[in-house]
């Protein structure tokens, strides 16, 4: 019920809605389209009225069917120009990215090609060459020279040239470190705590190492350890025995500027440092003892064991050559090792250095140029050895004929090693290596009943140690370790006990004549040196020289065979005073 002064019973308000209502319909009702749509909607309201339920709701399915599929068509348009310009968008972003890459890889190749080229030239031999490198290759042709033109010792002096070549090959050994990168370096040390010198001595160290006036001056690792071997660990309080803890520092120092390209023979993982393995730990000279020994006939020195007093003789250059290198400065171990040159027997020489000289307890490393050494006067027996017999023995004495030796039993051939390796071993028990080795070679020779170890152990074994072992200590010349100021005075050294140990043994022989009824010929004592067999065919030739119908060969080869004996317990003596 409306109260009495509502806003309905206002005329004011009625007029107005009156009015309002009018234009709705001026507007709405009388609009053509309107009215179109009111027809039809009347007409299909109509038709829908005379339908059936069944006639409107299929209808009305229809008509929703026409919908969603003009929706879904509109749809489906838009839809296909969304992905029309997606696909465009993507083409355009494609070719730029393609555009993109295509320039970065030119520039990249360009680069690299740049960069390739720089790391080709910084590795070749020809970048890294130095004259020390071109001396030792030099050396090495002359090896293989000698070898071929005069067949002295082929079989030794071709492998030990080629890797004479092979081991100074100049390769990239690293940037280096300057002065400045080595006392950063030191600090480092310091601050590690690792640093086992005084301070002071270290520093000075590094100035000697790296010379006056270092600057900006770049050097590598084998640089420094060379220097150090010129050092006089005297002038910095310390002594020999300390060059491997100098050695250690500055390895420490300088590694950060090498590079282990895994080529040279001293670099760790290369295939030549496996190979060398063996040298460096004695393992080829007991192999080439087994092969000697398969190949040795001891028939001569049994039937005449008075002759082996000449292989004794003989070892006369052994220790005075160790007096020799002490004289010149060498410690003990290291003058022992040299010592043993004077035998002329270059697997003994080999098996010393690697106990006495072998870079440990105070010594240099000095097996490369010990071998080197006595493997080349070995092959220069047929030259050095004839001018010293006919300087040291008359016509007369060269023209002594020897009777034939006599005949030796089996059973003494298979009792003389048995004995010799128990005797010789119990005397010098540091030589077992060698002398066991020796010794079971001629066991299984003798012995008659294993061919087939004896062939392996005379031809095979012994060729494929001596090729291994030949090139690997050819291997170890490198310039930068070789080319010193000890390899000469070891050279000069082993040439002068190689002339003194000639000369023990023809001395030997015309000292033994003084006593004996029955002359020997004194050149058979030239044969005392450990270099079989070819020491023993140079007396041979340089008896049929005065007289073609004196053969020396089988009397030789006695001190030939007892000279390596010798060698070998003059090398467990040496071990025996200064291993210790």
């Amino acid at each position: 019920m409306l109260k009495k002064k509502s806003i309905y019973r206002r005329p004011i308000v009625i007029l107005g809605s009156l009015v309002l209502l009018m234009l709705l319909n001026l507007l709405v009702v009388n609009n053509p389209m309107f009215a179109t749509k009111v027809s039809d909607l009347t007409g299909k309201t109509e038709q829908v009225s005379e339908m059936t339920p069944e006639e409107s709701n299929a209808q009305l399915a229809e008509m929703a069917d026409a919908i969603v599929a003009e929706k879904t068509a509109e749809l489906g348009q838009q839809i296909e120009n969304l992905n029309q310009r997606v696909t465009t968008l993507e083409s355009k972003n494609a070719k730029h990215h393609v555009a993109a890459k295509e320039e970065v890889k030119e520039m990249s190749t360009k680069d690299r090609l740049k960069e390739g080229l720089r790391n080709f030239w910084l590795l070749t031999g020809f970048r890294n060459c130095k004259l020390g490198n071109i001396i030792m290759i030099l050396v090495g042709i002359l090896f293989i020279f000698l070898a071929i033109r005069f067949e002295f010792e082929p079989m030794l002096l071709i492998p030990i040239g080629t890797g004479i070549i092979v081991g100074n090959i100049p390769f990239f050994q690293g940037t280096g470190i300057t002065f400045a990168d080595a006392m950063a370096n030191l600090q480092g040390m310091i601050d590690a705590g690792t640093l086992n010198f005084d301070l002071d001595t270290a520093k000075a160290m590094l100035v000697a190492v790296f010379g006056d006036n270092p600057g900006d001056k770049h050097l590598v690792l084998s640089d420094a350890l060379k220097s150090v071997e010129h050092l006089n660990m005297a002038d910095y309080g310390l002594t020999n025995h300390d060059i491997e803890g100098v050695k250690g520092f500055m390895t420490s120092i300088f590694q950060s500027g090498e590079l282990n390209l895994q080529t040279g023979l001293y670099q760790k993982g290369s295939v030549l440092n496996y190979l060398y393995f063996g040298v460096t730990s004695g393992v080829y000279p007991p192999l080439i003892f087994l092969g000697i020994g398969a190949m040795t006939d001891f028939s001569s020195l049994i039937a005449n064991p008075k002759l082996m007093i000449l292989g004794a003789a003989a070892q006369l250059g052994v220790f005075l050559t160790f007096i020799g290198a002490l004289y010149l400065g060498f410690n003990l171990r290291e003058a022992g090792a040299i010592g043993i040159i004077g035998g002329a027997d270059g697997p003994t020489a080999i098996f010393l250095s690697s106990r006495l000289a072998n870079g440990m307890n105070g010594t240099r490393n000095l097996i490369g140029p010990i071998a080197i050494a006595a493997y080349s006067y070995m092959a220069l027996v047929p030259v050095i050895q004839p001018p010293i017999i006919r300087l040291l023995t008359s016509k007369k004495e060269r023209m002594i004929k020897m009777a034939a030796p006599r005949m030796v039993n089996k059973t003494e051939k298979i009792m003389f090693p048995i004995v010799g390796l128990i005797l010789t071993t119990f005397i010098s028990p540091t030589a077992l290596p060698l002398l066991g080795m020796l010794f079971f070679g001629n066991i299984i020779k003798e012995s008659g009943v294993v061919k087939r170890l004896q062939n392996t152990a005379s031809n095979p074994l012994i060729d494929i140690v001596t090729i291994v072992l030949g090139l690997t200590v050819g291997a170890s010349t490198q310039a930068s370790v070789f080319l010193t100021s000890s390899s000469i005075k070891i050279f000069a050294l082993g040439a002068a006990s190689f002339c003194v140990a000639t000369a023990g043994g023809l001395l030997g022989a015309k000292l033994m004549n003084l006593f004996l009824k029955e002359k020997i010929n004194p050149m058979i004592g030239a044969a005392g040196v450990s270099a079989v067999p070819d020491s023993a065919r140079v007396v041979e030739v340089e008896g049929q020289k005065y007289d073609p119908s004196n053969h020396l060969l089988m009397h030789a080869m006695a001190p030939n065979v007892s000279g390596v004996i010798g060698s070998a317990v003059a090398a467990g003596v040496m071990m025996s005073f200064l291993m210790m």
